[in-house]
This record gives structure tokens, sequence and C-alpha cells, in this order.
């Protein structure tokens, strides 16, 4: 029964997939499994300002209720019952060492893209479809984790980049995806996000983007109930789109 619901739900998800004018993607846990290689980033930041903080991968998943490197950190030094409390600069400061080892660290090559997208990518660029990113990261980090597993020519397959210091409200808030449908000129309806979180899930809905969600190690038991599919990757849906098939046009 279980995997009669998982090839309904996969076939679901390509049919999905072919049908949308856009694919948007998040960028952390979707497009790679990218959170564990941040926390030790964090960790490297703390240790390189003097704090004896240390995040482990249960502490860490809390953390990740809060979006933003910076406002995790504020967060964190929040809960503590003593101590200093870390200026902005502080704050800016450890968040500027921890994306330059983030950065490090995907360049040895350690974070692939996850399973099948990049068979994903290839094949909507053939079918015409048109690419955007939606994301809470910094463009540092997407440029970092890109240009290492696409190429540094990554950015001309995008047509909207949108990161979460270009808006106001970080997800769940749902301003990424309303400024790349502005930039797309596109409506929610024939666009399609792919997200990994519970915090994406809300964001794309909140601005009436459907949305498919590929669960990733941190957010796996996150509550999808609103997604319109859920799969454990995006493996085999890259299939070409039929010849009679047409595509939504922009506005």
């Amino acid at each position: 029964m279980q995997a009669g619901t998982a090839t309904i739900a996969r076939s679901g998800a390509a049919e999905l997939i072919r049908r949308a004018a856009a694919l948007i993607f998040d960028v952390d846990g979707t497009l790679a499994e990218t959170e564990e290689l941040h926390r030790q980033a964090f960790n490297h930041a703390f240790a390189r300002h003097g704090l004896d903080w240390h995040w482990g991968r249960e502490v860490y998943k809390e953390l990740l209720r809060v979006t933003g490197g910076k406002e995790r950190i504020r967060a964190y030094q929040e809960r503590l019952p003593i101590g200093r409390p870390l200026s902005d600069a502080d704050i800016a400061a450890l968040h500027r060492i921890k994306t330059a080892h983030y950065a490090d660290l995907i360049e040895t090559g350690c974070c692939p893209l996850r399973p099948g997208v990049m068979d994903l990518l290839i094949a909507a660029k053939t079918r015409g479809q048109r690419l955007a990113i939606a994301t809470t990261t910094s463009h540092g980090n997407i440029e970092a984790l890109l240009s290492r597993a696409l190429g540094s020519r990554w950015a001309a397959d995008f047509d909207a980049i949108v990161a979460g210091d270009d808006v106001r409200h970080k997800k769940p808030a749902p301003d990424v995806y309303l400024d790349v449908l502005v930039r797309l000129k596109l409506d929610a309806s024939d666009c399609l996000a792919i997200e990994d979180s519970a915090n994406g899930l809300v964001a794309a809905s909140r601005a009436n983007i459907p949305v498919l969600i590929t669960r990733s190690m941190f957010f796996r038991d996150d509550d999808f109930t609103e997604a319109r599919v859920v799969l454990d990757d995006l493996s085999e849906l890259g299939a070409s789109t039929p010849k009679s098939e047409k595509q939504p046009h922009a506005q």
C-alpha cells in the first residue's frame, strides 16, 4: 500500500511540474542538504569569536524555526540566563565569519545537489520553463553552493533570485515569493514552489503558490498537510513534456 501511494505521489508531482510556467526553488535543504554545514560553520564562528557556545544537532534543529542566520544567533543569546548581550555589530561579525567558513566547506565538494535536482533543472530549461529562487539564505551562500554545483555562470539560468536580505520579512512571511512573482510577471497559480520546511510551505502558500515538498534531514517531521505533494527527494521528476502540452505564458 505504501509503495502504491509513493508511486501516485511521484506521478502527481511530475504532472504539477510539467504544467508550471515557472519552478521556484528554496535553497537550503531543498537543492542540497546544506544545514549540517551551516551548523558546523556557526560553531566555527563561535570558537573564533571566543564564545563557549556549541550548537548540537538537536539544538540547531530547534533554532531552524527561526529564519535567518543573524536572527538565529540573536534568538539563541536571548535564551541564555547570563552573559553580556551581543551587539548588532558583534552578531554581524559572527555571521561574516560563519558565511566565509561555510563557503570554504562548500568548496571542498562535500555537499552535492540532492538526488534529482540537476535532472529537474535541465529538463525544466529544455521544456522552456522558467527557474527562480526564493530563499531566506544570503546571496553569498547561494553563490557558494551553486557556483560549485552548476558552474560560474549558474545565475544566467534563473530569471529571478530573491534572498532573505532582499525583503523586509523572511519566511514564513511570503515576501520572497511575492517579490519573485513580480519579477517573473506571472500569476501565483502558474508557478510551483519547491520547498523542504513548514516555514517555506507557509511562505509560498501565503503567496497563493502551490507547493511541492521534498523532505530534508532537519525538517522531515514538519507538518506538510497543506502541500500538494510530499516526496522524499526529486528523483525521476525530469521527464520530458508531451509535445501536445503547452506552458502558461507571462502576463
